[in-house]
């Protein structure tokens, strides 16, 4: 299995395998091939399949794991995932064998079809994606084996969001901290927490992008996220608040408890697991987050990529140079304000920058 430590781009979207795709969205998705296949494409672009079980068009995956796992007849060491960024248009869902649009999609106006998991389709039971167009597909990155991904113990899994945990499963988890005290529980393990939503226990998400949230208070370069494997015992659902067993699941034989995804137990709407003994989780290593180019002292001069988001109408007078100056003065010889990730002046805790000459 592979899994992979970095965060999302900006303005890009980790869709868990058993959301619906909305239409005209832009999504992070994945696609499996050979070093040598993924070179060609990075050269001239995708190319469609001639056929395939939702006919022709470029087969991608949102699941990193099945993505890792093609091509199926070469070795694991000869195959590269290429992560991709994919316009997905219109989208229309083909959930069984035998669908009136299941190779057709494309003249009833569809741009990609998509197959939910577990509907019968796909053997694995995970969702598979295919886009028409493959200039709808925009290459991110190829993620070799064993650089910016791990082999994870077999046996360890990794479960969405969404999917019920099974009793005595190993699943992968992940858990938000400060470097200091990610410290102390690589030496000394993790303690429970003594109070919280569910109660007592060590508190875990299965969402990297949640779990790299925390500490809240913490600015973005102090935080990191420990991977964990997680032995889950009996586990115990708790789907809204003031549920019985909340703070008590423990005291009726269960090990772990489990909010699902858009319960109401959780501001973000994400999931969220609390597992009693601490026993059950071994930290399997440390991810940290991205460098996001952050403007730091003495970064003056330099030349940065950033993004400006418009309508259609805008962009085009921008392009044609018709920009206008908002900003009324220019102080101190100053060209550029930046307000810091995280400082509380934008909602987000996003950084914003606002440069004085469009020039």
């Amino acid at each position: 299995m592979w899994a992979e430590n970095d965060f999302p781009p900006p303005g890009l979207v980790y869709l868990q395998s058993c959301e619906a795709p909305g239409d005209d969205k832009v999504y992070t998705m994945y696609h499996g091939t050979s070093k040598e296949v993924a070179a060609i494409i990075r050269k001239t672009g995708f190319q469609q399949s001639s056929d395939g079980m939702l006919g022709r068009g470029v087969y991608l995956s949102r699941d990193l794991q099945k993505a890792s796992r093609y091509p199926l007849e070469l070795p694991e060491s000869q195959r590269v995932v290429l992560k991709v960024s994919v316009k997905v248009g219109k989208v229309v869902a083909i959930d069984h064998q035998g669908h009136p649009q299941q190779k057709s999609w494309h003249d009833c106006g569809y741009d990609t079809a998509w197959c939910p998991p577990k509907c019968g389709m796909v053997r694995s039971g995970l969702e598979e994606d295919c886009v028409w167009d493959p200039k709808r597909i925009a290459i991110i990155k190829v993620i070799p084996p064993n650089m910016e991904n791990v082999f994870l113990p077999s046996g360890n899994s990794c479960l969405q969001s969404c999917e019920v945990p099974g009793d005595g499963g190993v699943y992968t988890m992940y858990h938000g901290t400060s470097k200091q005290v990610a410290a102390i529980i690589k030496k000394s393990g993790f303690r429970q927490s003594r109070d919280g939503m569910l109660g007592r226990g060590v508190y875990l998400s299965r969402d990297l992008q949640k779990a790299s949230r925390y500490p809240l208070g913490l600015p973005k370069s102090q935080r990191v996220v420990l991977r964990v494997r997680v032995n889950v015992g009996k586990v115990k659902k708790i789907d809204h608040q003031g549920h019985p067993l909340q703070n008590s699941w423990h005291y009726h034989g269960y090990d772990t408890a489990w909010c699902p995804p858009n319960c109401g137990m959780v501001p973000s709407g994400l999931e969220e697991d609390c597992v009693w003994d601490p026993n059950r989780i071994k930290v399997i290593d440390i991810i940290y987050p991205q460098n996001n180019q952050q403007f730091l002292p003495g970064q003056l001069h330099r030349d940065h990529t950033m993004h400006h988001g418009t309508s259609r109408e805008v962009a085009v007078k921008i392009l044609k140079k018709e920009l206008t100056i908002k900003a009324p003065c220019r102080r101190a010889g100053i060209t550029m304000g930046t307000i810091l990730p995280n400082c509380g002046m934008v909602p987000s805790d996003l950084e914003e920058d606002c440069v004085r000459d469009p020039q």
